[in-house]
Parts: structure tokens; C-alpha cells; sequence
């Protein structure tokens, strides 16, 4: 295993949001808070060695963590992954694993973090989580990944280095992202939301 206060988490929240209707979708209300800080309550009291995220124009206050500003969202997640992993490497203790996480993704839970952790074996490591199907984020690298890791581009670039490496199954619910606001409806339909009451078009 790779503990926790060896390994910085990258929290990626930078985005166009292009299927979000105009809006940012980070910042849409599910269950009492905005979509885009339920990973960050999850995960708090995981002891990271560090914390960053890689943000644009999203305007919430993502406490705790060092805040990398990602001016070109529209290269694509490579361009955050690069970004968040250079601040890594640079962070200072010398970390032995990135453990990268999306913010739209607000059904993550600690337990399954730890269970990445735990399936990691070397500094070449690369465990990612898996809905039974596909290979997805969270997703874990060891340091002897991290220069891979900044030379990949646009939106795939780590898609073949997922698929051969170690996955960790946990419920397709659990690794639910939020892309379009039906992803949004769809998933608080499915958790009972309050405010699906509120959002729904009347008449």
C-alpha cells in the first residue's frame, strides 16, 4: 500500500462546462451544497500530504486546498493533470503517488480512496476506480509515473495506462459524474434530493 501522507491529492474542478446549459455545473446545488464540494467534505479527513486543485472560473471556496488557476480549460484534463502534477513534484516532501479526483463527481467516499491506497504496490503503480465495466477516476499514479503523466495531452491521454493498470470495483453509483443537468436530475432521483421538488418544471 501507498499511505495517504505519502501521496498529494489533485483535485481536478477545471471545465467549460459546455453541457451545463450556461452554467458552471460545480456550482449547482445537490443535497444542501454545491455539487463540486461534496468530494471536498468526503475526503477532509484523509491525511494527504498535500492538497491542490486546478481550477478556472468556478467561484467556490475550495478550503484546505492550494489553488492552481488553469487559464486554457479548453486544451482538455491533460492540460489540469499536467498542472496538479508538476505542483506535486514540486510540493516539497517528496510524494510517492498523486491520487487524482474529479470535483463533479460528488458520490466519492473516503472508503473507497483507501481502497486505491491500499491496492498500490510500487512507485510504478496505477490503480483506478471501476464501475465493473471501465476503468475510471479517482485514480492513483506512483511517482514513477509522474513524468508520464506531464507529457499527456487533450483528454485521453492516460486512457491506455488506466485500462492495464489495477482497478478497484465499487458501486456504479458511487462513480457517478455530473456532466449534463439530466446526470444532475438522474442522480437526485436516484438519492431522493429535496431539491428535485424544487427544480422540476411545473404545469
Amino acid at each position: 500500500m501507498i499511505r495517504a501522507e505519502d501521496t498529494v491529492l489533485i483535485l481536478l474542478a477545471a471545465g467549460r462546462s459546455s453541457r451545463f446549459e450556461g452554467s458552471n455545473k460545480l456550482e449547482a446545488e445537490f443535497l444542501g451544497k454545491p455539487v463540486g464540494l461534496h468530494v471536498v467534505t468526503a475526503l477532509e479527513d484523509i491525511p494527504f500530504q498535500d492538497r491542490f486543485v486546478v481550477r478556472d472560473g468556478c467561484s467556490l471556496d475550495f478550503k484546505g486546498y492550494r489553488v492552481i488557476h488553469n487559464d486554457q480549460p479548453g486544451e482538455g484534463m491533460a492540460r489540469s493533470v499536467r498542472m496538479g502534477v508538476e505542483a506535486a513534484k514540486g510540493a516539497g516532501a517528496g510524494a510517492k503517488a498523486v491520487l487524482i479526483a474529479l470535483a463533479d463527481m460528488p458520490r466519492v467516499t473516503a472508503a473507497h480512496i483507501y481502497r486505491l491506497l491500499d491496492a498500490a504496490d510500487s512507485d510504478d503503480a496505477v490503480v483506478a476506480s471501476s464501475d465493473g465495466t471501465q476503468p475510471r477516476p479517482p485514480a492513483l499514479f506512483g511517482r514513477a509515473r509522474f513524468d508520464f503523466l506531464m507529457t499527456l495531452e487533450g483528454d485521453a491521454g492516460a486512457r491506455d495506462l488506466v485500462q492495464a493498470g489495477k482497478h478497484v470495483v465499487t458501486s456504479p453509483a458511487e462513480l457517478i459524474d455530473i456532466d449534463t443537468p439530466d446526470d444532475l436530475e438522474a442522480l437526485r432521483a436516484l438519492v431522493h434530493a429535496p431539491e428535485l421538488t424544487i427544480t422540476r418544471p411545473q404545469g
